[in-house]
């Protein structure tokens, strides 16, 4: 499980441990769905787009809706696949 966890640094300096519960591919590119390790009361997952450049891979936020809403349309997708339908529970 520890391969899957990362850190991140936000805008103000502040650095926090995510997991990495999936990574997915949506219209050719690839994405990483991400959970923070230290809130277990979290209910929303953070995405970015997975990206190249001379060190290796980096993590981009998603810039428009659109992105956006077509990874989320995959991702719910996916977890119907799974039979994991989260939105029935509530």
């Amino acid at each position: 499980m520890e391969d899957n966890i990362i850190s991140l640094v936000d805008e103000d300096g502040v650095t926090s441990n995510f997991e990495i519960i999936l990574t997915l591919e949506a219209e050719g590119k690839e994405y990483a769905i991400l959970v923070p390790v230290d809130d277990d009361e979290a209910e929303e997952a953070l995405i970015f787009r997975i990206d190249q450049d001379e060190e290796g891979e980096i993590l981009l936020p998603i810039e428009s809706d659109e992105e956006y809403e077509t990874v989320v349309a995959v991702y719910e997708t996916l977890m119907e696949e799974e039979g994991l339908d989260f939105d029935d529970e509530e």
